[in-house]
């Protein structure tokens, strides 16, 4: 758990179905926040950070600066 050190995931959903949405949180067991304005691929946030794929990571400082993208397994773990 990496809360505990000051970590926080924020998972944004290109979904536009919020229904769909939520049973999917559910299904999976996603216990960290969520948040959608529903637009799918014309997510606010998806096409700030430049989201081309999915799923897509990005690694913000507490300042809001990216410092990696798309990061996986042990490379995502040793980063965090």
């Amino acid at each position: 758990d990496y809360n505990s050190n000051g970590f926080d995931i924020i998972g944004v959903s290109l979904d536009t179905d919020k229904i769909n949405w939520i049973k999917a949180i559910e299904k999976d067991n996603l216990t960290w926040s969520h948040v959608s304005d529903l637009q799918g691929w014309n997510n606010v946030a998806g096409k700030l950070y430049a989201v081309n794929a999915i799923p897509h990571s990005i690694i913000l400082d507490k300042n809001g600066t990216i410092v990696a993208k798309n990061l996986r397994g042990e490379e995502l773990r040793d980063k965090i």
